[in-house]
């Protein structure tokens, strides 16, 4: 599915993370140490091995506060890492589980009501490919289907990147 791509958490949202600054609920990030798969860095891509230090914090990955602006847990490299760049590939971290939530955004960043779907980790890129086709989708998440924590974001090839991304 050449007409997707995927993306990672903007470098400029893990940077100030890594930097200090506190998240979407005004609060210090967690620091834990990964015991294994299942903790997914959302800058990489990819899990967090078992015994690598990451911190835990709430996201947002919208623009703006509002009742569709879902914010939840997620993961990231203690140490600065090197955001996912192979747009057209599928991540890594999507291979990590049997299925995810596909779900569409309209331009306004809320969800366009019947395309969330429990979908099969196979299915994704030829799930999200049908669902970008349509006028009122303007986007797609990825999230986890036992717990509903954002993994990442799913684009047309043609639409603008919202960032260029030259961190390490």
């Amino acid at each position: 599915m050449s007409n997707i791509r995927y993306a990672a958490m903007p470098s400029t949202d893990a940077e100030a993370i890594w930097q200090g600054e506190p998240d979407a609920y005004g609060l210090q990030p967690e620091t834990m140490i990964s015991d294994g798969p299942g903790h997914p860095c959302r800058h990489c891509l990819a899990n967090i091995e078992a015994g690598e230090p990451l911190l835990v914090f709430a996201y947002r990955p919208f623009p703006a506060p509002q009742p569709y602006a879902e914010t939840g847990p997620v993961f990231l490299h203690r140490t600065p890492c090197r955001r996912f760049v192979a747009e057209e590939v599928m991540p890594p971290v999507l291979s990590g589980s049997r299925d995810f939530i596909v779900r569409g955004y309209g331009d306004n960043d809320r969800i366009v009501y019947g395309t969330g779907a429990v979908t099969a980790s196979s299915d994704i890129s030829a799930y999200a490919a049908t669902l970008l086709e349509r006028p009122d989708i303007a986007y797609v998440h990825v999230r986890s289907a036992r717990n509903n924590c954002y993994q990442c974001r799913i684009d047309t090839q043609k639409a603008p990147t919202h960032e260029i991304d030259a961190f390490i």
